[in-house]
């Protein structure tokens, strides 16, 4: 198996500290395997599933692994995704006994318009403007991420309330305690995947009880969200008063995150305002001249299929010496149905009327060619269906006009061309 192989290799090359999650998909044939194989067992430290609804599987339990949502939420972030985010970041340890969770994607910095669009826990898609912003899941992140570290352990209880909702408790081994509170209703919390059944949440009262090592625990600090479906007015990551050692109680209503922790160290970012939002610069313009680039993609392309890497191309005794180059000549093996044709994509989807130049090598004499697109409806795992209006330039000094990427033909005639023109195209042109 290639977890063997993995292993192998990465103790060879001194990194015995690299852990190996598999399969990073579901939790069976998996889990089974390892109870059944107890080689594979010793190699593999997590078992990892996406999007498992907060659920796991008795196998997986058996097998005494860390057990992993290891990619899961995927939601427009709006309050639902952050409902979404507080319901799983919970229960996956409560219904699941998972000890961590991992959001794809963090932060949305891609076209809005690509499948997923503000799928990450705060956006940040306007490179040309430096416009972000912080999101409603963010604020949910911090209730947990602010007051625990890699290394404090879940306790275990019994973290379903009566009323509907969980909750958590962490410590760090050292005297330190945080519980986290949610109350996310149903059709407040629904995540993109899997289909989430039916449950109730209602106002309820809930009290704690502090014991053990725990109950000389002074104070505990108060930190509340309410996210306003009714108003349209969410309170997020508010600090309230404390609560006092022993027991206390808390009225909870619903749609609510508390967390109750004896860390001092919470803060809201009092940042200043990100500058404007922009839309995508109506002329724009990009030789990728550039000798020493930061990093090797240029700004604002958004790769499909294939990869685009800024080049120099000492050969060219001309204008072209800085060039944006497909580097990657070889489909790679996908999960997903994307194009063979390798795409990258710029600018405004909502563009109708355009005029597009480029200056294009073909580094192959006999094979191979180049489009440009525009007025394209489709991107990511669905850019093989995409319509539009398409510009190719062959090797053979052929070019074509199509509707979408399986060459639809529009018109095809003998040139000699090396620059592509898109002149005010109208609908009916």
């Amino acid at each position: 198996m290639i977890w063997f192989w993995n292993k192998y290799t990465l103790d060879k090359h001194g990194l015995q500290q690299v852990r190996i999650i598999a399969s990073d998909r579901l939790w069976e044939p998996i889990s089974f395997v390892l109870l059944l194989d107890s080689e594979l067992h010793g190699v593999v430290d997590v078992i990892g599933a996406h999007y498992p609804g907060t659920k796991t599987v008795p196998n997986a339990l058996l097998t005494k692994k860390k057990l992993w949502s290891s990619e899961d939420y995927s939601t427009f972030n709006d309050e639902v995704g952050a409902g979404c985010w507080a319901r799983i970041l919970n229960q996956n340890y409560v219904n699941g006994n998972m000890t961590s969770t991992i959001a794809w994607n963090l932060v949305a910095s891609y076209y809005e318009e690509l499948p997923f669009g503000r799928c990450g826990l705060m956006t940040a898609q306007e490179p040309w403007s430096g416009h972000y912003k912080v999101e409603a899941p963010i604020w949910i992140t911090a209730h947990t991420t602010q007051f625990t570290q890699p290394g404090w352990s879940y306790l275990q209880v019994d973290g379903h309330l009566e009323g509907g909702g969980s909750f958590v408790a962490l410590t760090d081994g050292l005297g330190n305690l945080t519980i986290i509170i949610e109350t996310m209703t149903h059709n407040h919390s629904q995540c993109i995947r899997p289909p989430l059944p039916h449950f109730s949440v209602t106002p309820q009262r809930a009290t704690f009880y502090l014991k053990g090592s725990f109950y000389m625990v002074e104070t505990l600090q108060v930190w509340h969200s309410r996210l306003g479906f009714e108003s349209g007015n969410s309170s997020l990551f508010q600090q309230l008063h404390p609560v006092w050692k022993g027991s206390f109680s808390l009225d909870l209503n619903v749609d609510e995150v508390y967390t109750l922790t004896t860390l001092k160290t919470g803060q809201k970012c009092g940042c200043p305002e990100p500058p404007p939002p922009q839309p995508f610069p109506s002329n724009y313009k990009d030789d990728f001249n550039i000798r020493n680039p930061p990093f090797s993609e240029a700004p604002n392309f958004a790769d499909q299929t294939g990869v685009f890497e800024y080049f120099i191309n000492a050969s060219d005794p001309g204008d072209h010496v800085f060039t944006l180059r497909q580097v990657v000549v070889q489909r790679p093996i996908t999960w997903a149905s994307d194009a063979d044709q390798t795409i990258s994509v710029i600018g405004n989807f909502q563009w109708v009327n355009m005029t597009v130049t480029c200056d294009i090598y073909i580094e192959k004499q006999r094979d191979g060619g180049v489009f440009v697109a525009g007025r394209v409806d489709n991107g990511g795992i669905y850019v093989r269906r995409t319509k539009g209006v398409f510009f190719w330039v062959f090797a053979d000094g052929t070019y074509r006009v199509t509707g979408d990427l399986g060459k639809q033909l529009f018109a095809k005639v003998d040139a000699e061309i090396w620059t592509c023109n898109f002149d005010s195209l109208d609908k009916n042109d």
